[in-house]
């Protein structure tokens, strides 16, 4: 019989309530009016509503779910930041929380001299920090920086200094709330190193992230939050693939940020989903639209342009094809169009844009840029998460021999 693993967190009914006033009475006018007309209450908002799991020692856990949904106020409340409503929090061990890193930073001071105030607030002695200085310059790379005043560092840095800071404290749990986003890749990756390593080493670690990937490769259960309740739970598979569905409502809607074009002939209802090949991985990736033509149309041949991009906005791949618009026919006809094209991309958000172009004319159409968006969940050998370096999954073919 297995020996059992102690919990290191255990909520149990969480409730968080703010109250909100209804009125603002910060004028004489609104005050008069207020008392006439109306009483004066509040409005009480529900963050988490009765929220229940535990997290092992040792574990890896990561929390989930859209803007708003409660999860920063609940990694809060487990580092008692907030107090809740109802409801208790038991931690069993001691506690360092990754969520406002800086807290107590002094931007007039260097950044030595900040490394030095946080250690003190930290409750580490001169000769602590003393010994632990190098070690936190190496970490954060900042060694040609560190006697310049903090307020000339870039959020970058300042993230880096202080992460590295925080690293000093002697913790069995780490709470961690998308604190590394203005990292680069590099230090994110070295900061994920680091945790990984603290794992190996029986300590805990809560993470909260948007980072499906990042889910993914480190986590070993998870919880999706939805409107302050947990909606899904356990292996992170099943989480992940139930945050991509709560955006399956928003993959037919219109998110552009940018378009433009003359609308002689423009497109609609764009869409795109992810197609699972017999069953098995998610393996490709169709992006439908419909093209509808005006009474102003001319007869020329157009270009459907498309392209692909990372969250970020990096283009990552595109393509074109040649039509013609006897093709698409004259006075508001319409046509379906189906871009299909193999999923080699790693978990992640992808953005996609799409467009019609005039080559006698030498303009636009139709541009429209974060036309829809979809999300890559891949599924390597026996159905195992499996993550790759960089931004594409390219299989491989392997073989060995043995050497005599």
């Amino acid at each position: 019989m297995s020996a059992r693993v102690e919990a290191a967190i255990t909520v149990r009914g969480v409730t968080k309530e703010f109250v909100l006033p209804v009125e603002d009475t910060n004028s004489l006018k609104r005050v008069v009016t207020t008392n006439i007309k109306k009483r004066r209450g509040n409005n009480i908002y529900r963050v988490l509503l009765g929220v229940d799991f535990t997290v092992k020692k040792g574990e890896f856990f990561g929390i989930v779910g859209r803007n708003g949904s409660g999860k920063s106020t609940l990694l809060k409340i487990i580092s008692g930041i907030y107090q809740p409503t109802k409801g208790s929090v038991n931690i069993d061990g001691k506690l360092v929380s990754f969520i406002e890193l800086g807290v107590g930073f002094n931007p007039e001071l260097s950044g030595r001299e900040n490394v030095y105030l946080n250690g003190a607030i930290l409750g580490f002695s001169r000769h602590e920090i003393d010994e632990n200085y190098q070690k936190i310059v190496e970490f954060a790379e900042l060694g040609n920086f560190m006697e310049q005043k903090l307020k000339n560092y870039s959020s970058g840095m300042q993230v880096r200094l202080a992460f590295a800071c925080a690293t000093m404290a002697q913790a069995d749990i780490l709470v961690v709330d998308e604190v590394l986003a203005v990292g680069d890749a590099d230090f994110q990756k070295k900061c994920f190193t680091y945790f990984k390593t603290l794992k190996n080493t029986g300590k805990t670690v809560i993470l909260v992230t948007h980072d499906m990937a990042s889910v993914s490769e480190y986590c070993d259960r998870a919880i999706l939050i939805e409107e302050g309740k947990i909606v899904e739970s356990g292996d992170v598979e099943t989480v992940t693939r139930a945050y991509t569905d709560l955006f399956n409502p928003l993959l037919h809607s219109e998110i552009a940020l940018s378009r433009w074009g003359d609308r002689t002939a423009y497109l609609d209802k764009v869409s795109s989903r992810v197609l699972n090949d017999q069953g098995e991985s998610k393996s490709y990736i169709e992006v439908t639209a419909t093209i509808v033509t005006t009474e102003k149309i001319i007869e020329e041949d157009i270009i459907l342009g498309y392209a692909v991009k990372n969250s970020n906005g990096q283009k990552l791949f595109g393509g074109k094809e040649h039509m013609s618009t006897t093709e698409l026919g004259r006075k508001r006809n319409k046509s379906i169009v189906t871009i299909t094209f193999p999923n080699i991309l790693n978990d992640g958000e992808y953005l996609f844009d799409i467009s019609l172009y005039s080559p006698a004319r030498d303009s636009y159409l139709d541009c429209w840029i974060d036309c829809t968006q979809f999300i890559s969940t891949r599924k390597g050998v026996m159905g195992y998460s499996v993550i790759n370096e960089g931004i594409i999954s390219v299989s491989t073919e392997n073989n060995s021999r043995v050497l005599e």
